[in-house]
């Protein structure tokens, strides 16, 4: 796995508006997204003990979390993912799954995954049955990303943060999500070796400073 630095930022809307400018200059929209966007619906894990969540709060400098995640309401791509974080770097590694596996793992039909020719998949069902972990939230957003070669940079604003609080049925397109509290718009910057200085440039905003914030932890402000 290829760790990367990683920065969030959490910025006002007049920021959005000056940064979508300064980026759409420097950086190319990324290709996967509609008009400059996409919209991301994800189905994070926990366990009853709130392990992902716990560690997030608590600044636990190893830690790593599963979602399932789906693009703009498409279906025939799924992927599974595992986000790791160790000192301040992140990590993700991520497989394919069918929708019908998907569903599978949404309503805690597992025993298939043992068998799977997918490494990530054999790992989740593992922790699934160490670590007790479940499908636990739905998390909804719209993201606007951009990307830039050197550096392998890719920075992105989301927004339009919305949770399905103790609902998994997120294949489901009528699943009803709330906003998950207050209004947030969260700039991320990630990079390989190195951040080039057009973008530090152009990401700089006065008073702002590295945020922690994390969608999943948002979104489980109801429950």
């Amino acid at each position: 796995m290829n760790y990367r630095h990683e920065y969030k930022h959490e910025i006002s809307y007049a920021d959005l508006l000056i940064l979508r400018t300064r980026l759409s200059a420097v950086m190319k929209r990324d290709e996967h997204a509609a008009c400059g966007r996409y919209e991301i619906r994800s189905l994070y894990f926990d366990n009853l003990a709130d392990k992902a969540l716990r560690e997030k709060i608590d600044g636990v400098n190893i830690r790593e979390k599963f979602r399932i995640r789906y693009y703009n309401g498409d279906t025939s791509f799924i992927v599974l993912e595992k986000k790791s974080k160790v000192n301040g770097l992140c990590g993700k590694e991520s497989c394919r799954l069918t929708k019908e596996e998907a569903q599978k793992i949404a309503d805690g039909d597992t025993g298939w995954m043992l068998q799977s020719d997918r490494p990530l998949c054999r790992e989740l069902y593992a922790k699934m049955r160490s670590q007790g972990l479940r499908p636990k939230t739905i998390v909804d957003y719209t993201r606007e990303p951009f990307v830039f070669g050197p550096g392998n940079v890719r920075v992105t604003m989301d927004y339009n943060i919305r949770t399905g609080a103790f609902r998994t049925d997120f294949l489901n397109p009528d699943t009803i999500t709330l906003p998950a509290g207050e209004p947030v718009i969260l700039l991320e910057v990630k990079w390989d070796e190195f951040l080039p200085d057009i973008i530090k440039d152009a990401v700089s905003l006065s008073g702002r400073h590295s945020s922690a914030f994390s969608k999943y932890q948002q979104c489980r402000i109801y429950c």
